[in-house]
């Protein structure tokens, strides 16, 4: 319903407030002298308010604070039609979803342009739209309307609902998008707090997968959807992301000339036109960020925002669900099983030197780099039992257990750790692979003999 004294209505012209087109807002000091001037954010809260960015203290902000009334002209990125907000400020607020949305959206626009220093966010301006009407003019047509989203999300949750495992779930995800909302490139990272990074666990429509490949809290869309547990969306054409992910500096203060690179390649196309993030989240928990981009400009609006934020929840649920579910408890001492009797090793073939660097727990397979952190401080635990025991079985349960791989002790997404793990070991052909036997347990197979050498501490 379009509210009264309005020619149309608020929620039909959000695609102007996506930011490719800028929007230009009028204002009158208290003698009654006009200024124009661009704004950074235009941000739509409900049918009657509009926020705006305050980040400097200008004179349009002057202006306003001694007269309360402007007026904002903003354009229809698709059918270039102009719209007129005649507005009256009513507070700022530094806190708040109002605040932390529009604080992550500029921040993440600001990522990509390099002008993260500068473009800080003082305070949303809360304006009441008190007249909306649209301008006079030739303008395009409408574009067709987009297929249901919340059929998508019906689909999406059934789907979740019928995942046992984490990797399923994942590509789940993966395939909803794809099948249901028309995304050809979307990726899931899960957030590793004590390195204060998020690793890439699964991806679609790249030329390589990506899995393992980080970035930084805070470094563009996807680091900053983290960082402020919000949506991004980028609609209009920014420059290529420089996205830096693995740390050498670290390993080769201590290693000097030693250090392989450990860089994992980013999945990300080259020069991305439209982008956007939403924060998994559980029980008020940043788990990880769901992401989707696109060449084209204008690709992603304000509904697969909320599609991909509802999707981003429900998997943010599943992934805690999964993981306490892949926890069975011990059973009593005298229900267990005897222990099988040990495989031989491997013997055939010329030995696989692995090597482990304890600065940073980094595992080369021959002279390739294959994972680090806590995977690879996993894959070294089960490495070493394996050739000093001829140990193929494990079990969650015992990894959470051991204190040697320091786990967090909130949010540990071991479940995604292993699933991480067990794709870079099938995609790097290294003849070692992991096996899921039943819930919470799994095999490691190694096809020839290994050789291990500890480098560091």
């Amino acid at each position: 319903m379009t509210p009264t004294g309005f020619a149309v209505s608020l929620n039909s012209i959000r695609a102007c407030f996506d930011g490719a087109i800028p929007a230009m807002m009028a204002t009158c000091n208290a003698e009654g002298t006009p200024n124009v001037a661009y704004l950074s954010q235009v941000y739509y809260v409900d049918e009657r308010h509009v926020a705006l960015s305050f980040q400097f203290f200008n004179t349009t902000r002057r202006n306003i604070l001694a007269n309360p009334f402007g007026t904002v002209l903003v354009m229809h990125p698709h059918t270039g039609a102009f719209y007129r907000l005649q507005l009256r400020y009513l507070r700022t607020e530094t806190s708040g979803p109002l605040f932390e949305g529009m604080k992550a959206q500029l921040a993440g626009i600001a990522s990509h342009s390099g002008m993260a220093g500068v473009f800080r966010l003082q305070g949303s301006d809360v304006y009441e739209v008190q007249a909306l009407d649209s301008l006079q003019g030739a303008h395009l047509p409408e574009p067709p309307p987009r297929p249901g989203v919340l059929s998508g999300l019906r689909q999406f949750a059934q789907r979740v609902s019928g995942c046992t495992a984490t990797d399923e779930l994942l590509q789940a995800a993966l395939d909803a998008l794809s099948d249901h909302f028309d995304v050809q490139h979307a990726m899931v990272l899960m957030l590793d707090a004590s390195n204060e990074r998020l690793y890439t666990v699964a991806s679609c429509g790249y030329a390589r997968s990506g899995v393992g490949s980080e970035i930084e809290i805070g470094h563009g869309v996807i680091g900053v959807a983290a960082r402020e547990c919000a949506p991004v969306r980028i609609s209009h054409m920014t420059n290529a992301a420089s996205y830096s992910h693995a740390m050498r500096a670290s390993m080769l203060a201590l290693e000097p000339g030693l250090m392989p690179d450990t860089d994992i390649p980013y999945p990300g196309l080259a020069e991305p036109h439209s982008q956007l993030a939403a924060p998994i989240v559980s029980a008020g928990r940043v788990l990880g960020v769901l992401f989707v981009e696109s060449p084209q400009d204008m690709r992603f609006g304000f509904e697969d925002e909320d599609a991909l934020v509802a999707m981003a929840s429900h998997l943010g649920t599943g992934l805690d669900l999964l993981q306490a579910a892949a926890e069975p408890a011990a059973p009593p001492i005298e229900e267990r099983a005897p222990a099988p009797p040990a495989p031989t090793p491997a013997t055939a073939g010329a030995a696989l030197l692995v090597r482990h660097y304890g600065a940073n727990d980094s595992v080369f397979v021959d002279e390739n780099y294959l994972i680090k952190g806590v995977a690879g401080a996993i894959l070294w635990k089960l490495l070493r039992e394996y050739t000093q025991d001829g140990r193929c079985e494990f079990n969650n349960r015992e990894l959470r257990l051991d204190p040697a791989l320091r786990l967090p002790d909130v949010a540990d997404n071991l479940e995604a750790r292993l699933v991480l793990l067990q794709r870079r070991l099938a995609e790097g052909h290294t003849g070692i692979r992991l096996e899921k036997t039943g819930r919470g347990r799994f095999r490691l197979c190694v096809e020839q003999p290994l050789r291990l050498a500890e480098i560091g501490a």
